[in-house]
């Protein structure tokens, strides 16, 4: 049964087989002889395609079931205490958990050596049960009710250009003057509009501007504002070297945009292994300190 989960999640017998560190006739004998003890057919394969049959789709959803249900019988008998193991699948946006999440998950694999991760980059919602993950790190606020969510951080944002936006002009103290400025959106967060708030007074401003870029990747955006492209909000850690070397300046420095939400997200079950709870714990302890040395904050 996990080796036909796998299959499923993996989407063909080569990469299951590449997963689990077999070879695909091995991976294909076990699917076989799954479907032999069952009397059904699961999987319908041709050379180019592969889809589960009506009854491989309720074996799919059933053995998640009974394997998670194994896993808690295993936890009851082995003890709270003893160490995780197995494989985490783990979804984060492209920009964090290329470079800002590279530590914390690096501390997690140190801790835990008997734990391997998939560490997949997207910014797409995610569906836990369908592409068989374990859970996810999200930036922005949860709309889905049917997850847990843990808040873990807060992302400053600011807002930043490259000087060739500003020609001979000052760098802008007030917000009033931005709208007057080509601007960048990062259609996730913000798109013709945004508003900033005086971190001494409170007061907030908003703005409304016709961008002349609208991207869903913040790794873009900056990159966009690096070519001089116009004026952008993003967030604070990823624009630290480029403000210290003077590629990017700091706008309104007295003003910001809200921070964003970080939280880890995860489907409710009733048991949940000790590779998620721990390292649930740990994203809520070195994240925020991640985030402070991208920044050079301490």
């Amino acid at each position: 049964m996990q080796t036909f989960i796998r299959i499923v999640d993996a989407g063909s017998l080569s990469s299951a087989a590449a997963q689990l560190g077999t070879t695909q006739p091995t991976v294909s004998r076990r699917l076989q002889a799954l479907e032999r003890s069952l009397g059904l057919r699961l999987l319908q394969r041709s050379t180019h395609a592969m889809k589960l049959t009506e009854d491989g789709a309720r074996c799919y959803e059933r053995a998640k079931e009974l394997l998670a249900s194994w896993e808690l019988l295993e936890a009851d008998l082995r003890g709270a205490s003893n160490e995780p193991e197995g494989t985490l699948r783990v979804v984060v946006p492209h920009a964090f958990g290329q470079q800002l999440l590279v530590a914390p998950l690096t501390e997690y694999l140190n801790r835990h050596s008997r734990v391997s991760v998939e560490w997949l980059l997207h910014d797409r919602a995610v569906d836990f049960i369908t592409d068989g993950i374990d859970c996810a790190i999200h930036v922005g606020d949860v709309r889905d009710p049917s997850v847990v969510a843990i808040r873990v951080a807060e992302v400053p944002r600011i807002v930043v250009a490259a000087p060739s936006v500003l020609g001979d002009v000052d760098v802008p103290s007030h917000p009033d003057a931005l709208a007057r400025l080509p601007w960048l959106s990062l259609r996730t967060f913000y798109r013709n509009e945004i508003s900033l708030t005086h971190v001494d007074t409170g007061e907030v401003q908003p703005i409304t501007f016709a961008p002349r870029l609208s991207t869903d990747s913040l790794y873009a955006i900056r990159s966009a504002a690096l070519q001089g492209l116009g004026v952008c909000v993003a967030s604070a850690w990823l624009l630290h070297e480029d403000l210290a070397q003077g590629r990017l300046l700091h706008l309104v420095p007295s003003w910001r945009a809200a921070p964003l939400p970080m939280y880890v997200l995860y489907p409710h079950a009733r048991f949940h292994p000790a590779r998620l709870r721990r390292f649930i714990a740990l994203m809520k302890e070195t994240i925020p300190s991640a985030l402070a040395v991208a920044m050079h904050e301490r």
